[in-house]
């Protein structure tokens, strides 16, 4: 059983004087490529880096992704960890203005459809198949559907919270999930289960992101960024990776030989570098625009957007996909390259 930490993690970093300017909070839920912030809460390097700011850092698991991302957007939190398509479809599209200062990975296989006596998506056609709604699982759904020439009306979508999708797989004998890690992989190791269709086969299209408001607090932002890379550096094969590696392995409920293979399908950028160039080439903006697309096609933008240059997008360059008057997505490598020049 998932181990559910329910726990605040507090990083308490400065003295109790601190103004409540000087506070910030960071929302993350259960994802193989964000549980490096758990580790890195706990082990008090998000403290370290809000101490050198001068800030306090409040780290807070949430158990249901979209309901973390439903209270960063009510103003709950100033930071938190998403998708792309999330991000854009459900605080950007409310007009909260959010950046993307932390590219930490895109899913090559960290989600996936997996179904019970079916071996193709093509046999999906007429099954019911539980998924977040209007997830990023229901955009690798569409993705999936497209490129076997089906659509979304050959099959029944049922919206399920990522909290109990892997025991409704389970307990269904014609289970069919879209997902991620890790009740991904749980659904996976259920009897009969076999993955028809992952995120591998559309490489670079999920990004998992750590976004912040864009007029955040330039030291929060910064301490952010020093903290990730900092545990970065461990999990890749620093001192205390084994450690690290069976601290995320145990707060998931996996195996350290699942976590690690969960880590295989999850295309991290390990090095703020990596991320930067990344983030800076074009392969984000065409990633967007498949984004986009879809979003306003599934009525994501709401009922009074025209198409879908509703929301602007900017990407590192300057350049803006759609409405240049009402950009609320931006994607920057400012904080990035400053880890990456040592000047964090």
């Amino acid at each position: 059983m998932v181990r559910r930490i329910t726990s605040i993690m507090m990083c308490l970093a400065v003295s109790a004087s601190a103004s409540a300017a000087d506070k910030f909070k960071l929302a993350w839920s259960h994802y193989t490529g964000w549980e490096p912030w758990g580790y890195a809460a706990d082990q008090g390097i998000v403290k370290k880096w809000a101490d050198k700011y001068g800030i306090e850092i409040e780290v807070q698991l949430i158990n249901d992704y979209v309901e973390s991302i439903n209270l960063y957007t009510a103003s709950d939190f100033d930071a938190v960890t998403a998708t792309n398509m999330d991000a854009l479809t459900i605080p950007s599209v409310s007009g909260v203005d959010t950046q993307a200062i932390i590219v930490g990975d895109y899913s090559n296989g960290n989600d996936g459809i997996v179904v019970k006596g079916a071996h193709s998506v093509a046999e999906l056609k007429g099954r019911e198949i539980n998924l977040v709604e209007f997830s990023v699982s229901h955009y690798m759904l569409a993705r999936a559907l497209d490129k076997n020439g089906m659509s979304e009306r050959d099959v029944t979508v049922v919206n399920t919270s990522d909290a109990d999708i892997a025991s409704a797989f389970i307990s269904n004998a014609k289970g069919a999930v879209v997902t991620w890690n890790p009740p991904l992989q749980q659904a996976r190791n259920a009897k009969g289960a076999q993955m028809i269709f992952d995120s591998s086969m559309i490489p670079g299209e999920i990004l998992d992101i750590t976004f912040v408001k864009t007029d955040a607090d330039e030291r929060f932002k910064k301490a952010l960024t020093g903290a990730w890379y900092e545990t970065m550096a461990i999990i890749s094969g620093g001192a205390g990776s084994k450690e690290a590696i069976e601290h995320m392995a145990e707060a998931t409920g996996a195996t350290v030989p699942e976590f690690k293979a969960q880590l295989r399908t999850t295309a991290m950028f390990y090095t703020p570098a990596e991320a930067r160039d990344y983030t800076k080439s074009d392969a984000v903006e065409k990633t967007m625009e498949y984004v986009r697309q879809f979003s306003f096609d599934k009525g994501l933008f709401g009922a009074t957007a025209q198409s879908a240059d509703f929301v602007g997008i900017q990407f590192d360059n300057g350049k803006v996909l759609g409405d240049e008057k009402n950009v609320k997505l931006r994607f920057t490598s400012k904080y990035m390259d400053m880890a990456a020049q040592g000047t964090l």
